[in-house]
């Protein structure tokens, strides 16, 4: 005759009891935390990107776009977290001084001779893909 066997979480009820609430915790952490996650590596569309306002567009297109939009560079590219994020840790004021001192192959103000301080903080934000300064 055979015999029947009970699963091990009836044999032990309270272990079950004690551990699917732990569980139920860690899914939505971790759901959560991919949720708001940043993505990783340049957007498909990073060629095409530009700023909303039409000067910072026009800009961006003459200066910043040649070296940012173009991977062989060197340069961030724009909206690349893994990129910009270790950057922008840096700081804004550290960023704008790169930008208009030129920093390792960056040229001296990006080549951008029409560019103001307020513009190179824009462009700055529209490159690392943030809203605000830090």
């Amino acid at each position: 005759m055979t015999q029947w066997r009970q699963p091990a979480d009836a044999a032990f009820p309270s272990v079950r009891k004690r551990t699917q609430p732990a569980f139920l915790v860690i899914a939505f952490v971790l759901l959560f935390a991919a949720a708001c996650s940043r993505p990783h590596g340049p957007p498909a569309n990073y060629a095409t990107l530009e700023p909303a306002d039409a000067r910072l567009a026009q800009l961006y297109d003459s200066t910043c776009k040649g070296c940012h939009a173009n991977p062989a560079s060197g340069a961030p590219i724009v909206h690349d977290h893994d990129q910009w994020d270790t950057r922008f840790e840096k700081g804004m004021s550290v960023l704008t001084a790169h930008a208009i001192t030129g920093f390792g192959a960056m040229p001296a103000g990006g080549q951008c001779t029409a560019c103001k301080l307020p513009d190179y903080r824009a462009l700055i934000l529209f490159m690392a893909d943030r809203e605000v300064e830090k």
